[in-house]
């Protein structure tokens, strides 16, 4: 049916074995799994960039100025001379210098010139020896998890009405 053309191929050389009939198959051109993509390398703001304003990736990204907003990523590390001012949520967070607000973290890592002030909800958290911390610390399994889930949590209205003018408004 098909046969494998012998235009763009050397001719045999003298001494080789006999040339291949065109009845024989043509071997299965082998197919091989493209590489899987390289991971980029992660964003960086560097110290001179003031950000006003949500980042949210689905990358990697490295604060080394200030950020006034939220961050959203999947590996967020604060440098040592960066301040964020606003709730950060990654899968690993690495703090070298200050964030001012909640940070949410499967893996939360404080080192020793971490400054945090605000809450942390982590599943797994390592602080060293200097860092500085006001706040609370919460384990929890998904601390990714969105503000809806943990509205679901509180306990629920009473269905009764209120008896007094007082409770209807407080």
């Amino acid at each position: 049916m098909f046969s494998k053309s012998k235009i763009n191929e050397p001719g045999p050389k003298a001494g080789d074995a006999a040339p291949v009939s065109k009845t024989e198959a043509a071997p299965a051109p082998e197919f091989k799994p493209s590489a899987p993509k390289a991971k980029p390398p992660a964003s960086v703001l560097s110290s001179d960039l003031h950000v006003q304003g949500n980042v949210r990736t689905s990358g990697d990204i490295q604060i080394e100025g200030q950020v006034e907003g939220d961050i959203r990523a999947h590996l967020l590390t604060v440098g040592e001379g960066a301040t964020v001012k606003g709730e950060v949520m990654a899968d690993d967070v690495v703090v070298n210098g200050r964030i001012v607000g909640r940070v949410r973290g499967l893996k939360v890592r404080l080192t020793s010139t971490a400054r945090v002030e605000g809450d942390i909800i982590h599943k797994t958290i390592a602080i060293e020896s200097g860092a500085h911390f006001e706040g609370s610390v919460q384990r929890r399994d998904d601390p990714l998890a969105t503000n809806s889930s943990e509205k679901r949590q509180l306990p629920k209205p009473s269905s009764r009405a209120p008896e007094t003018e007082a409770e209807a408004e407080g």
